[in-house]
């Protein structure tokens, strides 16, 4: 955040090209940069985790880089403005997606890594996508990983949520305002 302030300032005081250049590198280049160092280090595994105590947790780390992202949804959504930009933006994080597939401009994706998508999916406005589940638990926090799996031709209505582990088949219809529970198969 600092350098991507640092680069907007640059940009106001001193507008040119390497100004432009920093800020976007700052803001789309750094973070899958730093993510891909700690993927290498700090692999993120399926299953159940815990997250206090001593030992780290390499979800969380990912999920810290990513958070920027969740926090200001608009630098993904011009993305989504640019027909295959998102697409091949979430292929620089790991997930696995599909030709033709149609993203609104509101989504939100918490962990991009844990996706795979089929070809010629729908997004309709408002969906969510969590590939984690996290419930308190003795004391502790319990971390459920899995990916969220969509297959070809499928169709999400507006408003859906989507839990981790579910599998939706090849040309499956979601409703409209459906939240599709951890490890549903559809």
């Amino acid at each position: 955040m600092l350098m991507a302030g640092a680069s907007f300032l640059w940009l106001c005081f001193s507008p040119g090209i390497l100004s432009v250049f920093a800020l976007g590198f700052s803001l789309y280049g750094l973070p899958i940069l730093v993510y891909r160092i700690h993927d290498r280090f700090y692999p993120i595994k399926e299953g159940i985790s815990y997250l206090q105590g001593k030992q780290y947790s390499p979800w969380w780390g990912s999920h810290q880089i990513q958070a920027i992202y969740i926090a200001f949804p608009a630098l993904e959504t011009l993305l989504r403005l640019i027909p295959g930009a998102f697409s091949g933006w979430l292929r620089l994080w790991g997930a696995k997606v599909g030709k033709g597939v149609y993203w609104t401009t509101r989504l939100e994706i918490s962990d991009r890594q844990l996706l795979e998508i089929g070809d010629d999916v729908v997004f309709g406005h408002g969906i969510g996508i969590y590939a984690h589940a996290i419930v308190p638990r003795k004391g502790d926090l319990r971390l459920y990983l899995k990916k969220v799996k969509i297959g070809n031709r499928v169709f999400l209505g507006g408003g859906c949520r989507l839990g981790p582990g579910v599998e939706l088949a090849d040309g499956t219809y979601v409703p409209v305002a459906t939240d599709v529970y951890p490890d549903r198969k559809i």
